[in-house]
């Protein structure tokens, strides 16, 4: 996928640095009682999104002939001299990496990659054993550690859904990247939607959210969130479902995600969606096997500066993206080792990151938005719509111990001597006040503070 196709909108609140807090005069105290809600572990997420990944098929080669008859004055690359095929090999090498190195994020399988063939049923140009295994690759290695998102159906013509077959017109009316999408319902984008999920559903692979092909939905984002929504609850039931539209890469754009649409909080059937920021653009290596890409632009190797660093260092989720073809780089690799560089180089200045899957980032982000608070004199009282693993909180107070309640059962939390070892069922109190991990329940948990 083109990046100029991407569109880099500045989306009004998108850049709030307002995380959840809350403040509390209680009778008798001697001074404002404040309770934060901090990032996970009280560490900064950081995660890699992976976009026009799909299986075996390479969908620079596949794609650019079909932009190319669209845009012709703008696709003039002899794609022919791209690899058709992205191998499994390097499917392997990548996903043991990520799995031995902790990386996390979003990696896309396209349903109908380029209109070449369906990931549920067969590809053409392979064998079903090859596509078989291909498939059964991804569960193994990527799975564990990445979501798996659509890229809508086929990431090039728009399919009629009710045939299954490719709309003949070389249009930007009937390209996902382009027209199609922009003046369309609700219901349509969560009808075209559902479609793709279906197919990975058939295909075996869980998801909880979508990525958007180029500029798909780019100035019509208020239904593309809420046909999100409605599209992943139809297949798939999630309850908070999120999607990856848009990048803001430039110094002193912020990224913090953006919790859309929520209702029923009080109920049995809470949603809500998320939409999720990439915060460094694709300087790994391109969507077309252009252009190499550059490091430097993430972290330099003095570790002083670059979009990761100024991300990290404000505090945000700190996330990047990529696209697949660029991380194979035509067979040389050079995506996949700007990765292993900037790997290297965090681990060298931060020692308070977390690798976090989207939907990891989505669920922390919904129920630290919507997750109400209030205190008494001695406790904290949550009041959650929403679970979340490694939910952190801070309170301006000195606490001797603490326990996390839950109706009538109580549990101790263990006191930890550095705020670095925090982990869920633990907590830290020195002068300037008192950190809490545990794992969030929905419902009503109460922190007791002495």
């Amino acid at each position: 996928m083109d990046l100029s196709r991407r569109s880099f909108m500045k989306l009004a609140g998108a850049g709030s640095l307002a995380f959840a807090s809350n403040e509390f005069l209680i009778p008798g105290e001697a001074k404002q009682l404040t309770v934060t809600i901090l990032n996970p572990f009280n560490r900064i997420p950081v995660s890699l999104i992976i976009d026009d990944s799909t299986c075996l098929v390479n969908m620079a080669y596949y794609g650019i002939p079909q932009f190319g008859e669209v845009f012709p004055d703008q696709y003039k690359q002899d794609w022919r001299k791209l690899p058709r095929e992205i191998p499994d090999s390097f499917v392997r090498e990548f996903g043991e990496w990520s799995l031995e190195n902790g990386i996390k994020g979003k990696y896309s399988i396209v349903p109908y990659p380029a209109c070449t063939g369906w990931v549920s049923r067969f590809i053409p140009g392979w064998t079903q054993r090859e596509f078989r295994d291909s498939l059964n690759l991804v569960r193994e290695v990527i799975l564990p550690n990445w979501d798996i998102h659509p890229e809508m159906v086929s990431h090039t013509r728009v399919i009629d859904i009710k045939t299954g077959h490719p709309y003949p017109y070389a249009t930007p009316e009937y390209m996902e990247n382009w027209e199609w999408s922009q003046k369309k319902s609700v219901d349509e984008l969560a009808a075209y939607q559902s479609y793709a999920l279906r197919i990975l559903k058939e295909a075996g692979l869980p998801c909880e959210g979508l990525t958007t092909p180029g500029g798909y939905g780019s100035r019509n984002q208020d239904n593309l969130a809420l046909s999100t929504m409605e599209a992943v609850r139809e297949v798939y039931g999630g309850e908070i479902s999120h999607y990856f539209r848009d990048m803001f890469t430039e110094k002193g754009e912020h990224v913090v995600p953006k919790v859309l649409y929520p209702s029923g909080l009080d109920g049995s059937d809470p949603k809500c969606v998320v939409s999720i920021f990439g915060c460094a653009g694709d300087w790994f290596g391109g969507w077309d096997g252009l252009e190499p890409g550059d490091v430097n632009k993430f972290i330099t190797e003095d570790l002083q500066s670059g979009r990761m660093v100024e991300v990290i260092d404000n505090g945000e989720p700190a996330i990047m993206v990529c696209h697949w073809p660029g991380i194979y780089f035509n067979g040389d690799k050079v995506g996949f080792n700007i990765l292993k560089e900037i790997k290297k180089r965090l681990d060298q200045k931060y020692d308070k990151l977390i690798w976090m899957k989207l939907s990891e980032i989505a669920r922390y982000w919904a129920a630290r938005e919507l997750t109400s608070i209030s205190a008494e004199r001695n406790s904290i009282i949550l009041k959650a719509p929403f679970p979340t693993p490694g939910f952190t909180i801070k309170l301006n107070r000195y606490a001797g111990n603490s326990t996390i309640k839950r109706e009538e059962t109580g549990r101790p939390l263990l006191r930890v001597k550095d705020e670095k070892d925090l982990r869920v069922g633990t907590f830290y109190s020195d002068k300037n006040g008192s950190i809490f991990c545990f794992d969030l329940e929905k419902g009503i948990s109460e922190v007791i503070v002495k």
